[in-house]
């Protein structure tokens, strides 16, 4: 039971994929500059903008701003040996519960307290109480080492978004810093723009209207991780689709510029993001933008999923927002 979280996922893409592909943990890639700074925000004015696949005009009433990439592996390292130095968190053993305490098992990681949320007795509602919550496990495809109470990137990842973060993990790295993670129409807007065409059709995907392998990352995309380590690939560095042609271990591999109108990369593709928001009783916490895992029809802008905030996965990440 201990890695069932995420590993389900993974086993049944590998099983279903064309080809073998090698453990999470075993791939190491090259380590790559995509000269995108990953401190970066940009701002998103209030205004209209289309929503969902209908396009309906949804009005966002406030500026806000939003992280130009996801939160990376060094980032949240760093975050790590912050919140354990200070006492926010601490290192341990932690129980995991599931389906209303149905389903408990004890993994080691950093944990830290979370202050529950109210529970209304729906139907098939999810009680999240109060307590220690896993914010990383140290299970197989963690891109952070730990010697003692000290965290450090691997550095072939160092500059790739954070990932096998529980949505506790995610929130608590955007309030540490007094941020918050965005809801899905503050990502939806940033990730779309507002722009429509004679149809009145806004983006599909962040760049535009078709996209193409050499846009984002995602499944059997042909990207120069692919080539190198299989179909299923493995995570590229944020803001790798900016329009450079790269030439790495042999390989040459040009990319399209394929930020969002507002200048934020890795909106579709790479990992799928953590959102604010919950299904409503449920306590779901929903999930935006598709991955290196999923094909491209599940990176438009308007796509979603979700999971229990105890959720970790190889390519789940997030960005934080601030503002209003």
């Amino acid at each position: 039971m201990k890695r069932i979280i995420f590993s389900l996922l993974f086993i049944i893409l590998v099983t279903t994929a064309c080809q073998a592909a090698p453990s999470i943990s075993e791939i190491e890639p090259p380590y790559i500059d995509t000269g995108i700074d990953a401190e970066a925000w940009a701002t998103i004015p209030a205004g209209e903008f289309p929503h969902g696949q209908e396009s309906h005009m949804v009005e966002i009433d406030y500026d806000y701003q939003i992280m130009v990439t996801d939160v990376t592996v060094e980032q949240y390292a760093a975050f790590l040996n912050e919140i354990v130095a200070s006492g926010e968190a601490s290192i341990g053993e932690f129980e995991v519960v599931v389906a209303n305490g149905e389903v408990t098992w004890q993994e080691e990681g950093v944990a830290g307290y979370y202050p529950g949320e109210p529970f209304q007795a729906a139907k098939h509602e999810e009680e999240i109480t109060a307590g220690d919550k896993l914010y990383v496990s140290f299970v197989d495809g963690l891109r952070i080492t730990r010697d003692g109470e000290t965290f450090t990137a691997i550095p072939a990842y160092a500059n790739h978004p954070m990932t096998m973060v529980s949505w506790f993990g995610a929130n608590a790295y955007c309030e540490h810093y007094g941020y918050r993670l965005p809801l899905e129409l503050e990502w939806e807007k940033a990730a779309r723009g507002t722009d429509v065409n004679e149809q009145g059709d806004g983006y599909p995907f962040p760049w535009g209207y078709e996209i193409h392998g050499q846009n984002a990352n995602y499944y059997a995309s042909a990207d120069v991780f692919e080539e190198m380590f299989g179909k299923l690939g493995v995570t590229t560095p944020v803001g790798f689709y900016n329009g450079k042609t790269y030439e790495v271990n042999g390989y040459s591999y040009e990319t399209l510029d394929s930020a969002s109108p507002y200048g934020l990369y890795d909106m579709a593709g790479n990992v799928s993001q953590w959102m604010g928001d919950d299904h409503s009783d449920q306590h779901y916490r929903m999930m935006r933008g598709g991955s290196f895992y999923t094909y491209e029809i599940d990176l438009r802008v308007w796509k979603e999923d979700s999971a229990g905030p105890q959720h970790y996965a190889p390519d789940l990440g997030f960005r934080c927002v601030q503002g209003q």
